[in-house]
């Protein structure tokens, strides 16, 4: 039975370590990386939109920004009116996702997330795909689940694919990554619901979205990362799209400044630099797609 995986590296622009580390790893033949999504508020986003712009067979998408969750590097929304609720008290994006949702006002969320799309656009980019960062769109840290409303009805203007899992296995509501702090049964009922709408607006999505965790063993040291990553893919799902994300990054003072956990991101570039890596999810029968592939198998062309 086929099965297909999609690896994506989030937070491209977001440090200048990410944007090289990026850079090598879609440019490497032997990585398994297939795409990747830039960040439209941060310092670094033009620099990955002109490799995007010299790059154009390689698939590169939006990352919609509307949380910033670091304490010491900040950022605010890029529209330039009508975005007070995206704000928090200093004039930045939220830092998590439930304040963002408890504040959102909807037809703001929706014109900063056509104002990040515009500007990447402007900058030269053509966008493969939607997705977004801290999944604050999903509406799955308090229920404000209209938000996807704003993602899908964006995602059919533009006819991109947009991440959002088809289906949610029981083990992923306790995903700290997914980080979703509704009920269950809420959730489950609105998947019907979610997959209904992406076939009525032809909007492409993949059938599972497995990231990995951090908390256990895997934070001691990068084989034990290793280890547990390549154990992980061996759970994905036969006769399936499934999408994953990393962060990887070089070892930057900016990304060093920013976070107290900078190695967890320097081991995923080092773990998707592995040539082993590849060779380990081919040999589980994996075929590795991107999002423009994704495209054209949902749409039947």
């Amino acid at each position: 039975m086929s099965k297909y995986l999609i690896i994506n590296a989030d937070d491209f622009g977001s440090f200048r370590g990410a944007n090289l580390a990026i850079f090598d790893l879609l440019k490497d033949p032997d990585s398994p990386l297939t795409s990747s999504t830039i960040m439209a508020p941060c310092p670094w986003a033009p620099e990955a939109v002109r490799f995007a712009k010299e790059n154009p067979e390689l698939c590169i998408g939006v990352h919609w920004t509307f949380t910033n969750e670091w304490s010491t590097y900040r950022w605010g929304p890029v529209a330039h009116q009508n975005t007070e609720s995206l704000r928090d008290e200093f004039g930045y994006m939220h830092h998590e996702s439930d304040e963002f949702e408890k504040h959102a006002d909807l037809d703001e969320v929706y014109a900063e997330a056509k104002a990040q799309i515009e500007l990447l656009k402007k900058l030269g980019l053509e966008p493969s795909h939607l997705d977004n960062h801290m999944g604050s769109i999903y509406g799955v840290a308090t229920g404000r689940f209209e938000l996807l409303n704003v993602a899908f009805r964006l995602a059919a203007e533009y006819g991109l694919p947009f991440r959002f899992p088809a289906n949610l296995a029981d083990e992923q509501f306790n995903n700290s990554m997914l980080d979703i702090q509704v009920d269950k049964k809420v959730v489950l009922g609105l998947l019907d619901k979610v997959v209904a709408a992406a076939e009525q607006s032809g909007t492409a999505i993949p059938d599972y979205l497995i990231p990995n965790e951090w908390s256990g063993p895997q934070n001691d040291s990068y084989d034990n990362f290793k280890e547990y990553i390549y154990e992980l893919y061996k759970t994905f799902p036969d006769g399936a799209v499934t999408e994953t994300y990393m962060h990887p990054c070089l070892p930057t003072e900016d990304l060093k400044g920013a976070s107290g956990a900078w190695h967890r991101r320097v081991w995923e570039y080092e773990l998707l630099k592995d040539p082993q890596t590849k060779q380990h999810i081919e040999s589980l029968g994996f075929k590795l797609i991107d999002y423009r592939e994704l495209k054209k198998m949902k749409s039947g062309k």
